[in-house]
C-alpha cells in the first residue's frame, strides 16, 4: 500500500496518565524520509517505519528523563531531553548514537530532584548543516524577594554534524524557541527575571554574535512566546501584551495585532498567552493557549480567543480563526501547513476536544485526527502527519482516556 493511503497507530511503553494541569513536555515526535521517530516520556527513542509503522529501532534513555524534542539532522536524527543532565544525542538513521552532550554541565545540575527543576533543552533547529540546541534550568532563590526568587541558567548551542561546538550564547533569562536559516539564529526568551532583559535575540549563524535586541516593552517577567523568520523580517508573539508582531529586521515593528489581550469577563479581567507562531510568505498563523484572570490564577470565565488558531496575511489581516479545544505545547510545520496537537483544557475538560488539527496558512483547517486523550506532540512532512497521544485522567471523574500511542495518517 502506497505512504499516501497508508494509516497507522503503534503503541509506547506504558506511561502514568497526564492530570487536570499541564505538567510540561514529556514527548517528542519527528518524520525523517523513512521514519517516525518518537521521543518518549521515558527517555527511550523509538523509530518506526513510515509506511508500515513496524518498530525500526529503540534508543534506551537514562533515568529520570525524558525526551522532548526531535528533528532531522545529518542523514539522521538529534533528540533534547529534560533530565538531570539535560542532555543533547544525535542519532543515525540506524539508531547508533553519535554524540552526545550534557548540557548540565553548563546550566548546572538540578536544584530539586523535582520536574520542573531539571535542565531542559527547550528546541532545537537546523539549518545549513548545523544543529542549534536551547537549553535551560530554573531554581528558586528563597533568601531574594519575592520578584527576584525567580532565576535561570540559559546556553544557546550551535553544533556540527560531528559535535564540534561552533558557538554558545549565555543569557540569565528563559529561552522558550528557536528558528534558523542559513544566516541568524533568533532566540525568543519568555521570562526574563535577571539581568538579560530582552525577549528576543538575534545572533548571526556564523559566529553568534548578536544582530539584534528586541523586546515588547512591557513590565514584568513576560516576554516572546514564540519566533518565526521570514527572509528579511520576524514574526513573534508576546507573552508580554498577549499580541502579535511583525518586526523588520532592526526591530521596528511593520504590524502589530491583538491575539488574545485582556477583556471583561464577567467579574473578571481575563487574557491569554499566545504561544506559538509560523509564518511564510503565504501568511502567518499564531496559536494561543489558557486563559488568565489579571488578579489570581482560577477563573470561571474563558477569554473568547483561548486555545485558537488564528490565521492572518503578510500585511497583517485576520483571514480565519478556529477553536482548537485544548493547549498546544508545541507545532508540527513545513512549508504551508501547520499540525496543532491538542491537549487538556483544564478549565472545561471536555473529551471531544482532544485531536490532532492540521491547518493551510491560507485556508485555515484542513482535517482532524480525534483521539480518545490529549495530543502532546505532532510533525509534518509532505502529506503525513505523525501524533503523539498521551493518557489522561481528570480530577473530578477518575476515568482513564486513551493510551500512550503514535498515531501516523495524510
Amino acid at each position: 500500500m502506497s505512504e499516501r493511503r497508508q494509516r497507522w497507530t503503534a503503541s509506547l511503553s506504558p506511561l502514568d496518565p497526564a492530570g487536570s494541569r499541564h505538567r510540561g513536555r514529556r514527548s517528542a515526535v519527528t518524520l525523517t524520509d523513512d521514519a517516525a521517530v518518537v521521543g518518549t516520556a521515558t527517555g527511550d527513542v523509538v523509530a518506526f517505519d513510515r509506511t508500515s509503522g513496524r518498530e525500526q529501532w529503540r534508543a534506551a534513555g537514562p533515568d529520570g528523563a525524558s525526551v522532548v524534542s526531535a528533528i532531522p539532522f545529518d542523514g539522521g536524527v538529534v533528540v533534547g531531553e529534560r533530565g538531570p543532565d539535560g542532555a543533547v544525542r544525535a542519532y543515525a538513521a540506524d539508531g547508533t548514537e553519535r554524540w552526545h552532550v550534557e548540557t548540565a554541565d553548563d546550566v548546572g545540575d538540578p536544584q530539586k530532584d523535582t520536574r520542573f527543576f531539571l535542565p531542559f533543552v527547550v528546541d532545537i533547529a537546523t539549518a545549513d548543516g548545523r544543529c542549534y540546541v536551547a537549553a535551560r534550568r530554573y531554581e528558586r532563590r528563597g533568601d531574594r524577594p519575592e520578584g527576584e526568587r525567580r532565576h535561570f541558567e540559559s546556553v544557546i548551542y550551535a553544533f556540527e554534524g560531528d559535535r564540534t561546538e561552533a558557538w554558545r550564547y549565555a543569557t540569565d533569562a528563559s529561552p522558550i524557541s528557536l528558528a534558523a536559516d542559513g544566516q541568524q539564529v533568533a532566540v525568543a526568551y519568555n521570562r526574563c527575571p535577571g539581568d538579560f532583559q530582552h525577549g528576543l535575540a538575534v545572533l548571526d549563524a556564523a559566529d553568534g554574535t548578536e544582530q539584534m535586541l528586541w523586546d515588547p516593552g512591557t513590565d514584568g517577567q513576560r516576554r516572546v512566546g514564540d519566533v518565526a523568520l521570514l527572509d528579511d523580517d520576524l514574526v513573534v508573539c508576546s507573552h508580554g501584551d498577549y499580541r502579535g508582531y511583525r518586526l523588520d529586521s532592526d526591530g521596528s515593528v511593520r504590524w502589530r495585532v491583538d491575539l488574545a489581550t485582556p477583556v471583561e469577563r464577567g467579574e473578571d479581567t481575563v487574557y491569554a498567552y499566545p504561544n506559538h507562531v509560523h509564518a511564510t510568505a503565504s501568511g502567518v498563523v499564531f496559536v494561543t493557549g489558557n486563559t488568565y484572570p489579571e488578579e489570581g490564577r482560577e477563573t470561571d470565565q474563558r477569554h473568547p480567543t483561548e486555545h485558537t488558531a488564528l490565521g492572518y496575511t503578510p500585511t497583517g489581516k485576520r483571514r480565519w480563526a478556529v477553536d482548537i479545544g485544548g493547549f498546544a505545547s508545541g507545532l508540527g510545520t513545513a512549508g504551508d501547513t501547520v499540525a496543532v496537537p491538542c491537549a487538556q483544557n483544564f478549565r472545561r475538560r471536555e473529551s471531544d476536544s482532544h485531536a490532532c488539527r492540521v491547518f493551510d496558512v491560507r485556508a485555515g483547517l484542513t482535517g482532524t485526527l480525534a483521539t480518545d486523550s490529549v495530543v502532546t506532540a505532532a510533525a509534518v512532512d509532505g502529506e503525513t502527519v505523525a501524533a503523539v497521544e498521551e493518557p489522561v485522567v481528570y480530577h473530578d471523574d477518575g476515568k482513564q482516556r486513551g493510551q500512550y500511542r503514535v498515531h501516523r495518517w495524510n
